[in-house]
């Protein structure tokens, strides 16, 4: 009764015909707005509206701050947002601040001690061998918390053979490692501090404070001479900026904007380390030569393998999808050998060339990966470059076989991509728009690689990039499931490389949160990590003998 009063004095303010039309049409839209939109659903649909709103402000001024979380935080996170805060947090849990005054209370390796548990006099090939540490500061002093960054192995120099090892932290300055006994023979141990937990702390804090110790320089096409200009993942200025942003995956590049030269015109790009540091004066210390990578004292020498009637051979073919343990293998005469499935044996040619026969590959990532492209002809002599032109080392490179009608492409991954020498950006693209690209079917394989060129900047950037990646997988397998999709992992560096920007610390992490991200994809994984850890080759471009047996587990998975 009351609605009808109301209509009915609303009538008697408008007499006119017409207008008594228009006040009823607005009327009806009204009440449908009301009824149609009070649903639970639709107050989601406004709910994302406003968020989305909120993300074009963001992408509008992302090149005046460094933007660690979206401007209102009364609006919800999008989902790659929430991710990345989860992991970061676990990480922050993972490494917690530790103190630090001086290098006295830090962990010394030398006061330190490893203790053979349950010691022998022989040992069986497949028998599991703990090691206990307990770890005190350079004063002797027993130390009360954990997060030292330490490397196990064990080796066999006259069989050149190596594993590494599983190190369980306790927290309490106490360490339980474990080998797995793979052959036979005379076998050493090593255990070795890379960082004390006081240097992991001050790595992570340094790491996570700033984008600025690469230097980027842009060049733009100016005629015949061209323009050079300041770039990053962010500056902070006023002047006007060239922002290079993929909107969808929330991956931008900035350069200042050269003056009377258009954004378009950038072609190049080169980097120089910055002279800047995030770690503290006093904390350089625990960085010296003679502080990085030393051997902890042990009471025990080497110890004697035997057969023992143990070995069991593993009869299940490497496939995508299995869960890769840790160790995930060790190496024999340098050849390396899975512990989790059975590698196919391909020692000549012609069984390559018969593995290989109509197969497209596409190798995405960095100089390591780039390897694989030197190294293939190499394996199999019926491949020849294909000159697709540009300059220097980091072109786009192609292998090709017309008449079994293989091809196989390396190509870098987007920025940041760290190099003195000049690269052309002309037809980059992040590897998540570059998987977007290929149709796959059962004759095509991907191989992915990330991490080096990542480790100086916050850990953000690279979880969003893996984020990204790991979407594109997913897009590519719903368009074409029978893809062969391959992860090789990063490998280790040299130990006394600049700590703050290349430590392995950074890899060994990303190398953790790859592997969470990933984990339910049905992709392989070619622990590269493991592999060099079992050579010990700590150099960023391991020898050839590495490189062949990472192609041969990467050939073990698609033929």
């Amino acid at each position: 009764m009351m609605e009808k009063t109301l209509i009915h004095r609303l009538l008697a303010l408008f007499p006119n015909a017409i207008a008594h039309k228009f006040l009823l049409i607005w009327m009806f839209i009204l009440a449908f707005w009301v009824i149609y939109f009070s649903p639970k659903d639709h107050t989601k649909f406004l709910f994302s509206l406003r968020n989305s709103i909120s993300l074009n402000h963001w992408i509008t001024f992302r090149n005046s701050t460094y933007l660690e979380a979206p401007p209102n935080p009364e609006i919800s996170l999008t989902e790659t947002e929430l991710r990345i805060k989860r992991i970061t947090e676990k990480l922050d849990q993972l490494i917690p601040p530790r103190p630090f005054t001086n290098v006295s209370s830090t962990t010394s390796a030398t006061h330190s001690r490893a203790t053979l548990l349950s010691p022998r006099d022989t040992y069986c090939r497949g028998d599991q061998l703990d090691i206990l540490l307990e770890m005190r500061d350079h004063l002797g002093r027993r130390k009360e918390y954990g997060g030292d960054f330490l490397r196990a192995r064990i080796f066999s120099p006259a069989l050149k053979a190596g594993a590494s090892g599983k190190v369980t932290d306790f927290n309490n300055g106490t360490y339980l490692v474990s080998f797995t006994l793979f052959w036979e023979g005379q076998v050493s141990l090593s255990v070795l501090l890379i960082h004390p937990s006081e240097g992991v702390s001050a790595l992570w804090r340094a790491r996570n404070h700033g984008y600025d110790r690469v230097i980027f320089t842009g060049q733009f096409a100016n005629g015949s001479s061209p323009v050079f200009s300041k770039c990053g993942l962010t500056l902070h200025t006023s002047a006007e900026l060239c922002e290079y942003l993929d909107h969808r995956d929330q991956e931008a590049f900035y350069c200042l904007k050269p003056p009377h030269v258009p954004c378009e015109a950038l072609t190049h790009v080169t980097t120089r380390n910055a002279n800047i540091s995030y770690i503290r004066q006093k904390e350089w210390a625990l960085f010296l030569r003679s502080n990085v990578g030393v051997e902890i004292m042990k009471n025990f020498a080497s110890i004697k393998v035997l057969a023992c009637g143990k070995s069991k051979n593993i009869e299940t073919k490497c496939r995508l999808g299995m869960k890769s343990p840790f160790p995930s293998g060790y190496t024999v005469k340098r050849k390396w050998i899975a512990a989790f499935c059975k590698q196919i044996e391909l020692n000549e040619s012609k069984t390559i060339n018969d593995c290989l026969k109509r197969k497209l590959i596409y190798l995405m990532g960095d100089s390591t990966l780039r390897q694989w492209i030197h190294y293939l002809p190499k394996m199999v002599k019926t491949l020849k470059y294909f000159d697709l032109h540009g300059v220097g080392p980091f072109k786009t490179h192609v292998l090709l076989d017309a008449e079994r009608h293989i091809l196989i492409q390396w190509k870098k991954h987007g920025h940041p991509f760290i190099t003195q020498n000049l690269f052309s950006v002309k037809d980059d693209n992040y590897i998540p728009r570059e998987i977007d690209r290929i149709a796959g079917d059962k004759d095509t394989a991907i191989v992915i690689t990330l991490g080096q060129h990542l480790r100086p900047f916050p850990i953000k950037i690279f979880i969003r990039r893996a984020i990204n990646v790991q979407k594109a997988i997913e897009r590519l397998f719903l368009r074409s499931p029978e893809t062969k999709v391959i992860l090789k992992t990063e490998n280790t560096r040299g130990m006394f490389d600049n700590a703050e920007m290349f430590s392995d610390f950074h890899g060994y992490i990303q190398n953790l949160i790859m592997r969470d991200i990933f984990m339910d994809l049905n992709v392989g994984i070619i622990d590269a990590w493991d592999m060099t850890i079992a050579d010990s080759t700590d150099n960023v471009h391991p020898p050839d003998y590495v490189i062949e047996n990472q192609i041969n587990m990467f050939l073990s998975y698609i033929c």
